[in-house]
């Protein structure tokens, strides 16, 4: 099955960290951090309509500038999401400019920026170019898990974690790929029809085996209810696809606990290892994490495949090093 999901890391392993994902029909765009995003086309970064930004460090946040230059004119809506506290510092990005000319403007642009307070809580601002950018009150949701976005195609989910302020991890997940055996229909003397929509939402929802299916035939008279677990043979269910993003983040119990429980089986994990192993000492003190802990924890986690980032620029020229003492710890003892 083609994946959804093209995600590619925008500035390499040294530069700021931004991935850049796309969508296999390129009709939108999500960022995972926010750097330096002028190596990505405005075409590409026009398409962009959710960003997930693990913390307002410079390196992760100095992108806005250019997004927001490239944006205004443009009818659309941005979702940004953050930890506590963020949506202060996007008002204060955009209320550095001056706007008394939006009234001249045809389009409206507008950033919907959403905190992620607990695991439990998300409050969300609104900011619109045709308001000057005011800040609109703050509307407050309960959530669960840490659920960030939930839509048909796909959820993002995040985690807390702890890098001296607090820092998100990120999780995009593809909805569950759920296949119809037309044979199987056939061999059963069962129609094709819309019916088979609701089949299949009511597996991806997780439905019990008593849950109630209407069988649309030809004619009204036709149809009939099946319970669900009658249906299952028909049908097969095959995990959609999983990218996860995690950074700056120092090495604790509590912080790895929460990063393999959010990455969990994904196919990719973006994941940073700002220092070698050899410097342990330091990457404690500055709360990042080594290639050794970046690797043991894409292991624990039985990711598909790891791609680190964020190497400290004191190893440039070594990036060769610090991959392979990466992969020596994902593979784990032989």
């Amino acid at each position: 099955m083609r994946p959804i999901f093209h995600p590619s890391l925008v500035n390499g392993r040294y530069g700021d960290p931004t991935v850049y994902v796309e969508t296999l029909f390129k009709t939108h765009s999500v960022l995972f951090d926010l750097g330096e995003i002028a190596s990505l086309s405005p075409r590409k970064i026009r398409r962009v309509d959710q960003i997930f930004v693990s913390h307002a460090h410079i390196d992760h946040f100095v992108g806005f500038d250019h997004l927001l230059r490239l944006l205004v004119g443009l009818e659309k809506t941005v979702h940004l999401y953050g930890p506590a506290g963020f949506a202060e510092r996007v008002f204060h990005k955009l209320q550095a400019y001056q706007w008394n000319l939006v009234e001249s403007y045809d389009a409206d642009l507008v950033f919907v920026v959403s905190e992620l307070q607990t695991p439990n809580a998300i409050s969300t601002r609104k900011f619109r170019l045709k308001k000057a950018f005011a800040a609109e009150p703050p509307v407050s949701k309960t959530i669960l898990d840490g659920v960030l976005s939930d839509e048909r195609t796909c959820r993002v989910s995040a985690a807390i974690l702890e890098h001296g302020t607090p820092c998100l991890g990120f999780a995009l997940q593809e909805a569950a790929h759920v296949n119809i055996w037309k044979n199987r229909l056939s061999e059963r003397g069962l129609p094709v029809g819309p019916w088979l929509q609701w089949l299949k939402q009511a597996v991806v929802e997780g439905r019990p085996d008593d849950h109630l299916i209407r069988i649309d035939g030809a004619a009204a008279s036709d149809s009939r209810l099946e319970p669900l677990g009658n249906l299952r043979d028909l049908l097969t269910v095959t995990a959609g696809q999983k990218i996860a993003y995690v950074t700056d983040v120092a090495d604790t119990p509590a912080n790895r606990a929460a990063i393999v429980a959010l990455v969990q089986n994904a196919d990719i994990l973006f994941i940073e290892a700002a220092f070698a192993r050899t410097d342990a000492a330091l990457a404690s003190e500055r709360a990042h994490l080594t290639t050794t802990a970046a690797g043991e924890m894409a292991r624990e986690a039985n990711v598909r495949r790891v791609e680190p980032f964020h190497f400290s620029p004191r190893y440039a020229g070594e990036e060769e090093r610090m991959l392979a003492e990466v992969m020596t710890a994902f593979r784990g003892p032989i």
